[in-house]
């Protein structure tokens, strides 16, 4: 019996090899690993002309990449802020520091398996942007704490960083929106953000008892940290803030306050998703709304409203 049961074993397996190979997926061969080759990079700055070499003031920088064999681009710019991802090579850049200032930025091409060729160039800005205003609610003249509106609805949120949705939707949060205390547990309602104004220049500091920040969650994921959520993260130092004109579409479509601010050195305000520049929507003395597209997918704009009164 045993012996029958072992030959009609084997005859099955020896059946379904037969089977499996018959039905053997087709063969496929990954493409070839090209490196990018003839890496171009133009950029024409905003307002340049004889009398105003270094632009209008703006800090605006418009830069074009292009070569041979690329999928996509992105840019460091060498002002500390983060990396910028431009899939069509084409992307514009604000330098906020006050003054005519020199920078090097490093234009990336990447091909097939992730393979990058790159080129820098020199470039000289003016930056002449002020909003005494803004600077005054975000200071109180002095120091001004600001906390997240955790009981607001909505004081988390997130949208399309494009106008290819009706009705404006890239100008508020249309795809998601936080209930009060949604976060509740994490490290995001404790994170205090401190602005400071002292002899004509603000500054700010985030300061957090956990010592941890609210990371998004391509971010964490990337960073092999794990899901959306509150971990390990340095906070620590005083950054420098400076102010340039909002150039994104949303400001003029949604009636944005057309400033943004911009933290030195990597510098977030507890929700950290790769980008130090906020667009200001609104600001009062009480109340701060702001707009930051997120720095490794352009297409994401996130939302925040923070209030100098802690919910409790």
């Amino acid at each position: 019996m045993m012996t029958t049961t072992i030959r009609r074993g084997i005859a099955g397996l020896v059946g379904g090899l037969f089977l499996i190979a018959g039905c053997q997926p087709e063969e496929y061969t990954l493409d070839p690993l090209v490196t990018p080759t003839g890496l171009m990079v133009e950029y024409l700055i905003v307002g340049e002309d004889n009398e105003n070499p270094n632009g209008d003031g703006s800090g605006l920088v418009q830069f074009t990449a292009t070569a041979d064999h690329a999928i996509s681009y992105y840019f460091t710019f060498g002002d500390g802020k983060d990396l910028q991802v431009a899939p069509s090579g084409q992307v514009t850049h604000t330098f906020s520091v006050n003054g005519v200032n020199e920078y090097f930025v490093t234009a990336y091409a990447v091909g097939t398996g992730g393979i990058t060729a790159s080129r820098t160039v020199q470039v000289e800005v003016l930056s002449s942007f002020t909003d005494d205003e803004a600077v005054e609610y975000l200071t109180g003249g002095n120091t001004r704490t600001w906390y997240w509106a955790a009981d607001q609805p909505g004081h988390l949120g997130l949208g399309p960083n494009d106008q290819v949705y009706e009705n404006g939707a890239h100008t508020f949060p249309f795809w998601y929106a936080a209930v009060p205390w949604e976060k509740a547990g994490t490290s995001l309602y404790l994170t205090e953000c401190v602005f400071s104004l002292e002899n004509g220049n603000v500054t700010f500091e985030q300061i957090n008892p956990t010592g941890q920040a609210f990371i998004q969650g391509l971010y964490s994921e990337a960073l092999g940290l794990g899901p959306e959520g509150s971990y390990d993260f340095d906070i620590s130092g005083v950054k420098n803030v400076s102010f340039s004109p909002s150039a994104s579409i949303a400001t003029e479509d949604g009636g944005y306050r057309g400033t943004t601010f911009n933290l030195s050195d990597g510098g977030f305000m507890g929700f950290y998703a790769g980008s130090s520049s906020y667009e200001i929507i609104e600001i009062t003395e009480n109340i701060l709304k702001v707009r930051l597209v997120q720095a490794n997918e352009p297409t994401f704009a996130w939302y925040h409203t923070f209030t100098t009164v802690k919910p409790e």
